[in-house]
């Protein structure tokens, strides 16, 4: 089983919520919560511990953003195909992928990501506005970068099994 697909049940992504992650919503508005989560906690300032309710609201936002929209009227869009090219990433172990999509990029995309993420959070511990300004521009440029190759996957991937092409509506 790929990590991918252990991180897909965490977030209850079965075949139907991976349709309603599909919706161009879910993906754009993902990116609003490491600004909001940096935010919540740097709140702790002025609010103190009640910072603690907007940081949780905003992972709460994160865990349940996949599945809380409705299933996008088409998928012939650049949101809806990064998530359905996670979907072949992660399926990679069952359906075999090109050659050129087993490069290490993905690790060095998401390891982009992950410092960017880590730069963020100390940041926040630190008060740091440049530091939260630069892990949040670094994980998502990782993130973008990712989700960028992931639509290349799936582009290269729907025409060659039944069930990714019923995925391109």
């Amino acid at each position: 089983m790929t990590l991918e697909r252990k991180v897909a049940k965490v977030f209850n992504l079965t075949d139907e919520n991976w349709l309603k992650h599909s919706n161009p919503w879910s993906v754009w508005t993902r990116y609003s919560v490491l600004p909001i989560i940096i935010f919540a906690f740097w709140s702790r300032l002025w609010i103190g511990w009640w910072c603690v309710i907007p940081g949780l609201i905003s992972l709460l936002w994160m865990f349940f953003n996949p599945i809380f929209f409705k299933k996008p009227k088409s998928t012939k869009n650049w949101a809806s195909k990064t998530v359905m090219g996670e979907r072949v990433y992660l399926n990679r172990d069952q359906v075999s992928i090109p050659k050129i999509h087993n490069s290490p990029i993905y690790k060095i995309l998401n390891t982009i990501s992950s410092t960017g993420m880590l730069l963020s959070i100390w940041a926040t511990v630190n008060y740091s506005i440049w530091g939260a300004i630069l892990g949040v521009a670094l994980a998502y440029l990782g993130k973008s970068w990712y989700l960028d190759r992931m639509v290349w996957l799936f582009e290269d991937m729907k025409n060659n099994n039944k069930a990714y092409k019923s995925w391109d509506y």
